[in-house]
């Protein structure tokens, strides 16, 4: 993410100051430190940690500031956007994610469901656009909640630093605390709990939680509404592409959609009809860096990638020009 906001300013012809997440700050001074080795010039590029509040402050009330770019939580994006307000700073928001996955029946259950579980878990689901919301057409909720439960079931936890190592742990106790919440829940709501479901007692350091996949949730459980940025998928069952399209669309998140059918129709109308940034067809790997990447509605504005994450830190200029 870092290298996403530097490359695009740097091109653009901007210094930049980078505040880091200060629960990882340590590959952006790696970053820095190779930007420098490689003739950067000082000055240019610039790391600072520290209060998050405090920084933020203090760095967009500054009028040296042209432009913010943020990758965070829906609240700290709305709460950075007042901050801009007061100095009409130019923004991009990269913000919260609920991705929706609609699989219809014409999609192969099995194959669908270990993509889905490949991608879900990777980071112990803690990516911005992880598939975080399942619904799969009736006819097929069998095979491709079987084939994610077993994906799930085999994963081997542990520290990051080993090669053996499939899910590593959440990053933080809040995140743990959130996903036990949104398990209970869901189980409360009549949901079923096809593997995983709770903190491994195997393990006394780390914020580990077991990769879950939760069967047959209701669309009043919690973890529907909310980012559950973990290692739980939750599974819901639809009936026809016009209901499922309105429930995949019912909240306030649009970063990234998911779609598996084997009909091009289908694929490109429930493409077109999900109010999100990007959607993936049959495909899960949607960041690359010549594309854009964005979202829409509370997910945020802006893109970073491709020709429009450059152009996000130019301003166009008009001349008009009469020979006397």
């Amino acid at each position: 993410m870092p290298a996403r906001k530097i490359a695009a300013a740097l091109a653009a012809g901007c210094t930049v100051i980078l505040k880091p997440s200060e629960e990882a700050p340590a590959s952006a001074f790696l970053i820095a430190e190779a930007a420098r080795a490689a003739g950067l010039p000082a000055g240019v590029l610039n790391v600072v940690t520290g209060d998050p509040a405090m920084i933020s402050a203090h760095l967009i009330a500054s009028p040296v500031i042209r432009k913010v770019s943020l990758t965070g939580s829906v609240p700290v994006g709305k709460h950075i956007l007042r901050l801009c307000a007061d100095g009409v700073r130019k923004v991009s928001m990269e913000l919260g994610g609920h991705a929706p996955v609609l699989v219809f029946e014409g999609a192969d259950p099995a194959a669908a469901g270990l993509a889905c579980a490949r991608t879900k878990f990777r980071n112990a689901g803690q990516v911005c656009i992880s598939p975080s919301r399942f619904y799969v057409q009736s006819a097929i909720y069998e095979p491709f909640a079987k084939a994610m439960a077993d994906y799930a079931s085999s994963l081997k936890l542990g520290r990051g630093l080993d090669p053996e190592t499939e899910c590593g742990p959440m990053v933080n106790r809040r995140g743990r605390d959130r996903m036990v919440r949104l398990v209970d829940d869901a189980r409360q709501r009549g949901a079923e709990v096809l593997t995983g479901g709770g903190a491994p007692t195997d393990r006394n350091r780390g914020f580990f939680f077991q990769p879950t996949v939760l069967g047959r949730v209701s669309d009043d459980a919690a973890i529907m509404h909310e980012e559950p940025f973990g290692p739980v998928a939750p599974i819901a069952i639809f009936d026809t592409f016009d209901e499922v399209v309105t429930r995949a669309n019912d909240g306030p998140f649009g970063l990234a959609g998911y779609v598996f059918s084997r009909s091009l129709e289908t694929a490109a109308k429930a493409a077109d009809a999900l109010e999100v940034g990007m959607v993936g067809v049959n495909d899960m790997l949607l960041a690359t860096a010549e594309a854009p990447f964005g979202g829409v509605k509370e997910s945020g504005m802006g893109c970073e990638g491709g020709q429009l994450g450059v152009l996000d830190y130019l301003e166009p200029k008009y001349t008009k020009l009469r020979f006397a």
